[in-house]
Formats: structure tokens, sequence, C-alpha cells
């Protein structure tokens, strides 16, 4: 049996993709550079701080779907880098070495960068997606 009931629904649905994943990833960036919604548990160094700004900056961008395939390109490279730097040291295993996030992260955001941001968004509205 195929399920295909949701196909209809598939542009929608990459949509709220986009959206859901830039607004928690967005997040991260929240806690680095305001404490919010809780505070970050490490000092900032230059690295952690420009990871907050594209975290920020990008999860926004994303969450309305603005300029959506650069944006999640860029983000998708920034959480290949942190998975590489923060987390492979740790064992081959995301879920050892904690880089679970990271790694969805990149490969969501590598998507979003191929297949675009879905109707709902700010880019298909004006015509760009």
């Amino acid at each position: 049996m195929q399920l295909t009931f949701l196909q209809p629904w598939a542009p929608q649905i990459l949509s709220l993709l986009r959206i859901l994943a830039a607004a928690t990833f967005l997040t991260h960036g929240t806690m680095k550079l305001f404490g919010w919604p809780a505070p970050f548990p490490y000092p900032l160094n230059g690295l952690l701080y420009t990871a907050a700004i594209l975290e920020v900056v990008g999860g926004i961008l994303l969450v309305i779907g603005l300029f959506s395939r650069p944006v999640a390109f860029i983000l998708s490279g920034l959480m290949a880098f942190a998975y590489f730097l923060g987390h492979a040291g740790g064992g081959f295993f995301p879920v050892l070495n904690g880089g679970e996030a990271a790694m969805l992260f990149c490969f969501i955001f590598l998507y979003i960068a191929a297949a675009g941001p879905g109707p709902w968004s700010v880019d298909a509205a004006s015509g760009r997606a």
C-alpha cells in the first residue's frame, strides 16, 4: 500500500519544515547572543560569536523565506563545520558525540537549498522561489 495522501501537500509541508527548522535554529543564536531562551553555558569566542550572528540572521531570513536557497546553503555549511569542529572528534556516531542537531540541521538546510523554500515564503510571493 502506498502512502500518497500527503503528496498533494508536499509543497506546504516543505514550507513547514523550513519554518520550524529555522525557528528552532534561530534559538541557538539567541541563546548565544541574548541568553534567551536560556543562557549559553560557554563564553563566546570569535567562532561562536560569528556562528551566533549567522544563526540569528539566517534563522530569521529562513523563517520568512527570504533569499532561502543561498541562506540555507550557507547555514548547511556552517552546520557541517560545527559538526566536524565540535562533535566528530568525540566519536563516529552522532548520538554519542552530541552532534545530532548539527548533522540534522546541515542536511535539512542542504535540502532546502536544493528544493527551495516552498510556497509559504517571501521568495515564492515575489517569484524568486
